[in-house]
């Protein structure tokens, strides 16, 4: 019996009742506006469409293959750059510094195959994770600085480093950018069943080897989020990294 979920009019159904749920949740709860959440539910299934069309035909080419994973990373450097509201360079050496090196392993070692339909989806899982705890780490780098710049004149006084006196009060409040993956990674199974080992159950495979590849999923992405957050702080403590 397949997993899959079932294609036909009662999904389109299911699926404007989860958006208008969630529109009247942020509406009369006063948490934003409820046109946000329509506005991302269309967008959501607008470019999920398109891009399951794309990736239809780049599957078909190693090189389309590793350009649309370029594709991806600028997408999420130019994203994270803006959510945090700074300059791009810095914000994309770290999304890069964290993701480059979990991606050559794996791929370098052969334990995820040189197959586009091996590397286009963790390379996005990747990235994804990447660009979400540089974005939290940032921000939340930069907002301590701003909040607790007497604390940082102190340290100055007492003799502290321009670099070592930030990151004496940034360090901390990044790291907890760290927690979600943690928590993820610690949970699962228990708590919740992520997305690569659904999307591998549901492909065919056995539950033994969904395990295994979410497994390299949630480890790769504590790899690559810890390296993200380390070079970002580094960056905001030095300098490199600041609001306009």
């Amino acid at each position: 019996m397949s997993g899959s979920i079932a294609l036909g009019p009662m999904l389109a159904i299911v699926l404007v009742a989860l958006t208008a749920l969630g529109t009247v949740v942020v509406w009369r709860g006063e948490l934003g506006r409820g046109r946000a959440v329509v506005i991302a539910a269309v967008r959501a299934v607008a470019q999920l469409a398109a891009v399951s069309f794309v990736i239809t035909a780049i599957l078909r080419s190693g090189w389309w293959t590793g350009l649309f994973v370029l594709l991806m990373f600028a997408v999420a450097a130019v994203t994270s750059a803006r959510r945090v509201g700074v300059r791009l360079g810095g914000i994309a050496v770290a999304i890069g510094g964290g993701v480059l090196p979990v991606l050559a392993l794996v791929l370098g070692t052969g334990v995820l195959p040189w197959k586009p339909i091996s590397v286009v989806p963790i390379a996005g899982i990747v990235i994804g994770g990447a660009m979400s705890a540089t974005s939290q780490a940032a921000r939340r780098a930069l907002d301590e600085l701003k909040t607790r710049h007497g604390e940082y004149e102190a340290a100055l006084a007492l003799g502290f480093m321009r670099r070592a006196a930030a990151l004496e009060i940034c360090r901390p409040s990044a790291g907890q950018a760290l927690i979600p993956a943690l928590d993820q990674t610690r949970t699962v199974g228990l708590v919740t069943l992520p997305g690569a080992y659904v999307g591998v159950l549901l492909g065919g495979a056995s539950p033994v080897q969904a395990g295994v590849t979410q497994v390299l999923v949630l480890i790769g992405l504590l790899a690559a989020e810890s390296i993200a957050v380390l070079l970002v702080v580094q960056f905001v403590a030095a300098g490199l990294l600041a609001r306009d």
